[in-house]
């Protein structure tokens, strides 16, 4: 009974691992962003440091809650300190001394201390630098996220590139190797020279070994946006949007200037936090001068004894108490202070220069990536202009090579013209695709 409970426990385990194994992912490009926002690696690593931020925000502010501790200490005076006093106070003769032992063997305190800040502009300043501590690593989850949201856009598009140029490369050389076997039959009639033959040839040859690397590249491409996205490598992923349906959807020149605020940009926004940073250290340093002031409560026990009897019922403890302020007022530091808080201010004004580089740099990147769409819409439309005349041309040489009227070479050239047009094409939506994700990185769209 126990062998059979056994082995179907050990039949399970083996069938989920099988399915978590074999698990397949189905994504959109806005599925496939969201995945990878959730679960991207460096995604991750940034929620974690979220949570490090704000326990280190309760660390500054448990600082200066009341502080509660204990300590027992023991002591064996193995070998009693001695001390000499006038023989005479014990009847010995004038002028001599007696050694005496003062104090008893074994020595227990057991002490508690209660402690409370109340006032100390360091640790008012402190508060205010946790909650800018927390806000940067909120902001950096945040351009962490932008940038694997662009991430995850260029590797979905590189995949979908790829398929689509397998695509047509076996399209093309399902076509060639017609063409080739009537032209190989047409030679073997005597009708033409083998020179036609032969460029027909070196043409399909070159699609094959464009359609292999092609192949590769998609496996490349494939495992780089499994990578993305947070999954493994071995799974079986597939992807449900068309490159042609995401161009045309990103088709969308409506951007104007009024669009883009740099306060929204959230490398703008770190920046200001960096100021803030800046600020809040200089207000540290001009807290320093400042008084502090704490008080602790003291309670505890004091037990003696020659022998270690101190779980003893006879045992007497002694008890003591107290209550303690601490004033500390800074006074003169040689001017240590003085050069503290000049390097505060320095480093203040060097990131507000910095605000100012990161206001003026944005706006250029903005101008930039805009331009950069525009080009890519405006590419689009020549390609696929392009292509269309392309693939015209190329049905007409292959009618008149077909008929005799034009030579392999003409022929070949119509083809290598078409084939050009056709990656030109596939490239430019690819490029709509990014050049638009790189722009609402920078508006910060998500």
């Amino acid at each position: 009974m126990k062998n059979k409970f056994l082995l179907t426990f050990l039949l399970l385990v083996s069938v989920l691992q099988a399915q978590e194994q074999n698990q397949n992912y189905s994504f959109s490009l806005q599925q496939a962003i969201d995945h990878a926002i959730e679960h991207n690696y460096s995604s991750i690593k940034a929620a974690k440091d979220i949570d490090v931020a704000k326990q280190k925000k309760w660390e500054t502010t448990a600082a200066g809650l009341p502080q509660i501790n204990a300590s027992i200490d023991y002591q064996n005076n193995f070998e009693l300190q001695k001390s000499v006093v006038p023989a005479e106070f014990f009847g010995g003769n004038p002028g001599e001394f007696a050694e005496v032992a003062f104090g008893t063997r074994h020595n227990v305190v057991a002490n508690g201390r209660l402690s409370q800040l109340i006032f100390d502009g360091s640790y008012i300043v402190a508060l205010q630098a946790s909650k800018t501590y927390l806000k940067y690593y909120e902001n950096a989850k945040q351009k962490t996220n932008t940038e694997i949201r662009e991430m995850v856009i260029n590797a979905y598009g590189n995949v979908l590139l790829a398929e689509e140029s397998i695509a047509i490369l076996e399209k093309n050389k399902a076509t060639l190797s017609k063409t080739l076997y009537d032209t190989e039959e047409t030679y073997k009639n005597g009708l033409i020279e083998e020179e036609n033959v032969e460029q027909l040839q070196i043409t399909l040859a070159t699609i094959n070994s464009n359609l292999n690397n092609t192949k590769r590249l998609l496996d490349v491409a494939t495992k780089m946006l499994k990578f993305t996205l947070g999954i493994s490598l071995d799974t079986e992923l597939k992807l449900t949007d068309k490159l042609d349906d995401l161009s045309v959807a990103n088709l969308d020149i409506a951007f104007g200037s009024n669009e883009f605020s740099v306060n929204n940009n959230i490398d703008y926004l770190m920046a200001q936090n960096f100021e803030e940073q800046r600020t809040l250290e200089l207000k540290l340093e001009k807290s320093k001068a400042l008084p502090s002031l704490a008080a602790n409560v003291n309670f505890g026990y004091n037990a003696f004894n020659d022998q270690f009897a101190f779980l003893s019922q006879n045992q007497r403890w002694l008890n003591y108490s107290n209550l303690g302020l601490s004033l500390n007022i800074p006074i003169f530091s040689s001017f240590g202070r003085q050069a503290k808080t000049q390097q505060a201010k320095i480093a203040l004004d060097q990131a507000k220069i910095q605000l100012t580089e990161t206001e003026q740099q944005l706006q250029l990147q903005y101008e930039r990536a805009k331009s950069e769409f525009e080009f890519s819409i405006e590419e689009f439309a020549t390609a696929k202009s392009n292509l269309n005349l392309a693939e015209r041309i190329e049905r007409k040489q292959q009618v008149k090579f077909t008929e005799g009227l034009s030579s392999s070479f003409d022929f070949s050239e119509a083809q290598r013209q078409l084939y050009s047009a056709q990656q030109n094409y596939l490239q430019s939506m690819v490029n709509i695709i990014n050049s638009k994700a790189a722009l609402e990185k920078i508006i910060n769209k998500n």
